[in-house]
């Protein structure tokens, strides 16, 4: 005999009811940069910012805005050393070595820029006290030598701004560039990059075009009045009023024209200290930087 089965639809039982509990929440971690209302980050961009108007408009240039730029800058690179100390700065470059390692290599170039700026500023302040002397005695066979010491070194800081990174915005390779982070970072890299260098050409372009011949600072450019004009705004007034003019014929000076020379002279010396003491400054900075940089890919 055959059983006979009959088939049945079954379903799933329904699930019980259990009181309602609230979702849990779950907090995702990500490798990413502070918020932008960190201190850090909104400092830092305030003081580029400020740099920037510095740089874009120089009221009067005086070796008081050279310094002051000088001082922004060291402000912008300190800010930058303790914004590279950030654990989330270290893991987004620690995954970007070549891009790390060019700015290392335009760091370099900056610090070595401002090394030889500092050798010749040492040595100018030395012939400034020898020609000193040669002007109270109206000696001008010395103050020849000083003048051409003078132009001499002139030449050399003109050639600085050739030496530096670039002279334009900072380019950011495109590989670098992957996320939000990424962005936020290289962004702000790039604005401290191009902060260096405007503050960089203004400070060597400034100090040459003083103390250069005025038939050596128009070598190389066009004879329209706009490009004189713009090589004449790039000079800093108190480099600029200790010319060579003042310099010539001393036995032919009275005494009253060489003490005005003499006391712009004393000025001058007292402008050059301020001057070497901010590029001093800037250069630690900028050591600080690279070796902030350096530390993020052998931590």
């Amino acid at each position: 005999m055959v059983g006979v089965f009959r088939r049945s639809l079954s379903f799933p039982n329904k699930p019980t009811t259990r009181p309602s509990k609230p979702p849990i929440s779950h907090h995702i971690r990500s490798i990413s940069l502070p918020c932008r209302s960190h201190p850090l980050i909104s400092q830092l961009r305030d003081e580029i910012t400020d740099l920037k108007s510095w740089s874009w408009n120089p009221d009067n240039r005086t070796s008081a805005w050279l310094c002051d730029g000088l001082s922004r800058l060291k402000d912008v690179h300190d800010s930058l050393h303790d914004f590279l100390q950030l654990p989330q700065t270290h893991q987004v470059l620690s995954h970007k070595r070549e891009w790390v390692e060019k700015l290392l290599e335009d760091f370099l170039r900056f610090v070595d820029a401002y090394g030889i700026f500092q050798s010749s500023f040492l040595a100018l302040k030395e012939v400034q006290l020898a020609a000193r002397v040669a002007l109270r005695r109206k000696d001008d066979s010395k103050m020849a030598v000083y003048l051409k010491s003078r132009k001499k070194m002139a030449e050399e800081i003109a050639k600085l701004v050739s030496s530096i990174p670039c002279t334009g915005p900072y380019t950011i390779p495109g590989s670098a560039v992957v996320s939000i982070a990424d962005t936020e970072l290289t962004g702000i890299i790039s604005d401290v990059i191009e902060v260096t260098v405007s503050v960089s050409v203004a400070l060597f372009n400034g100090i040459s075009m003083s103390f250069a011949s005025r038939k050596s600072s128009w070598m190389g450019v066009t004879s329209s009045k706009k490009s004189k004009k713009v090589k004449m705004e790039e000079r800093i007034k108190e480099f600029q009023e200790v010319g060579e003019a003042n310099m010539w014929g001393l036995r032919k000076k009275g005494e009253e024209e060489v003490r005005m020379v003499l006391k712009r002279m004393q000025d001058l010396e007292g402008c050059i200290a301020d001057v070497e003491s901010g590029s001093e400054k800037a250069f630690r900075s900028l050591i600080n930087t690279r070796v902030s940089l350096l530390n993020t890919l052998t931590n």
